[in-house]
């Protein structure tokens, strides 16, 4: 996936100094400063596929999480089958759903499902949720994201922006479901994954601290609307 506690990388603008009226001639308007890096105005259309439409698009998905992974082809192999197996699995649950982003080609994708209070839930959560989540599961508020496939540059370039492709993804997905608060599983040890999610807004639930934490090979991340 493309997810301790330190706060996500801060971002600064610069800024004009005030500067006084001129007496001697107006001043005219400062013009507005460009938003820095691409933005969705200029392309990426997000929009969800069908059950089918997966199917019709798993070569191109399988290559999405394979250039987007990292590493080298044996690399590349690795994340391939993993996501596929992943994506079969996840996608024969209730209320499932991938989102892509495109413009000539597929540029990122994001999928997850919502998580009932009586219905099954994603290997690994057992022991990790605390009650509060688990009343948000009882009531359908509460989501599972479990993989977003975005090129390295989402990561690295404005993550605060609410336009950057990952928090357009994420944020899509809890907004199709009503859901209030998302879920995620990390590998302790991905510590690339855990930068760019905390970077996206996600965060360690609420008193969980590496001393805390169920022991285990993941930690649970957050993500609240």
């Amino acid at each position: 996936m493309t997810v301790n506690v330190p706060v996500p990388p801060a971002t600064t603008e610069l800024l004009g100094r005030p500067v006084g009226p001129d007496r001697r001639s107006p001043r005219k308007p400062r013009p507005s400063r460009p938003e820095r890096g691409s933005s969705p105005r200029e392309g990426q259309r997000v929009r969800p596929l069908t059950r089918r439409q997966i199917e019709d698009h798993l070569q191109e998905l399988g290559d999405l999480c394979a250039e987007t992974s990292g590493g080298g082809p044996w690399a590349w192999n690795q994340a391939r089958g993993a996501f596929l197996r992943r994506l079969a699995a996840d996608v024969r649950r209730p209320g499932f759903e991938l989102l892509i982003a495109e413009t000539t080609a597929l540029t990122g994708c994001a999928y997850g499902f919502p998580v009932r209070g009586d219905g099954p839930r994603w290997e690994g959560f057992d022991g990790y949720l605390p009650g509060r989540l688990l009343r948000l599961a009882a009531s359908g508020r509460l989501f599972v994201i479990s993989g977003i496939h975005v090129p390295s540059s989402v990561r690295r370039q404005n993550q605060d922006r609410a336009w950057n492709l990952a928090r357009r993804l994420q944020k899509r997905l809890l907004t199709d479901h009503g859901a209030a608060v998302a879920v995620t599983l990390v590998n302790r040890s991905d510590h690339g994954t855990v930068e760019a999610l905390r970077s996206w807004g996600w965060r360690y639930i609420e008193g969980d601290t590496p001393r805390t934490a169920p022991r285990g090979p993941f930690r649970v991340l957050v993500l609240e609307t």
